[in-house]
């Protein structure tokens, strides 16, 4: 795999947007039903995204399978995964729900080996990488058992559930590309998954207690044009152009993101222990790139013209 010019923006958009996306999402669940603050979130960005794809001359799929790929990935991701960490945000402290959904990459890197259709097969020097990055993880948000069974079980149960929603939604995305165009794709994706919350907000209730705040609107609003058309953008573009084993190790710099912006806009507590981790996350993400196999000109030249 050759990192080149938009496959490293791509990354560093996710990277760091979604780091600021817990933040978020902790506010707006405060103020909005989780369910349809996800609902409102997706089918609002979707439709945006959508609309201007169109106007701008891209054309929707044309074949069945990409429409049924747009709804599974969608569904997987964003009506299950994000959906999830939604929901759990409502009790879960942001740093035990940063620990759990790191076991992210783990899964991704295990679903990419196992499911057929690998260009690129993980390497024991890329788990022993994730390895080291989610025990960096452990260290900077100082995860033990007690912080879990003080948020209850059934809370980071979910997260974890939702983790490995997104991770095998990655790979299958990353296996059935799509001719459409990847806003065309990403806006499909966000209407399916937030159609899918929606009638679960809908379904449980949540209309009855649903009001608006101008903190719960201004969080939809960030998720809306950072979380859902900038960087969940940049996700469907690295999934098409960079082995799910590399994308998914985005997790970790999205945990050491949400600490420095803890530690900036609330004045958390950060020490010598935060940057120590730190390091030993971001070292280990250089350490799953150079430890990627990089496939011979003829299989990436077909990544590339579809860039």
């Amino acid at each position: 795999m050759t990192v080149n010019g938009r496959v490293l923006a791509a990354y560093t958009v996710v990277a760091l947007v979604w780091g600021s996306t817990y933040l978020a999402i902790r506010i707006g669940v405060q103020h909005i039903p989780p369910a349809l603050f996800g609902g409102m979130r997706f089918l609002t960005a979707g439709t945006i995204l959508l609309v201007l794809s169109l106007a701008l001359g891209r054309r929707l799929p044309s074949r069945p399978k990409d429409w049924a790929t747009a709804a599974v990935v969608g569904i997987m991701l964003l009506g299950i995964g994000n959906g999830g960490v939604i929901w759990a945000e409502q009790w879960v402290e942001s740093g035990t729900v940063a620990i759990l959904v790191v076991t992210g990459a783990l899964m991704m890197a295990l679903f990419d080996a196992v499911i057929p259709g690998s260009e690129a097969r993980p390497t024991w020097r890329q788990f022993l990488a994730l390895l080291i990055g989610f025990g960096g993880t452990v260290l900077l948000v100082g995860g033990n058992p007690a912080a879990l069974g003080e948020a209850g079980w059934i809370g980071p149960l979910v997260v974890v559930a939702a983790a490995a929603s997104w991770s095998l939604g990655s790979v299958y995305s990353n296996r059935n590309p799509s001719e459409a165009s990847p806003y065309v794709f990403s806006a499909l994706q966000m209407l399916f998954g937030g159609l899918v919350l929606a009638i679960v907000g809908l379904l449980t209730g949540e209309a009855g207690t649903l009001s608006f705040s101008a903190a719960g609107l201004g969080a939809v609003a960030y998720l809306i044009v950072f979380g859902s058309i900038v960087a969940f953008t940049s996700y469907v573009y690295l999934l098409r152009h960079a082995p799910p084993t590399f994308v998914g190790t985005t997790v970790y710099v999205n945990t050491v993101v949400a600490v420095l912006l803890g530690w900036i806009v609330l004045a958390e507590h950060v020490s010598l222990r935060t940057f120590v981790a730190m390091a030993i996350i971001l070292g280990s993400v250089v350490w799953v790139r150079r430890a990627t196999p990089r496939p011979g000109p003829p299989s990436e030249a077909p990544q590339e013209a579809a860039s």
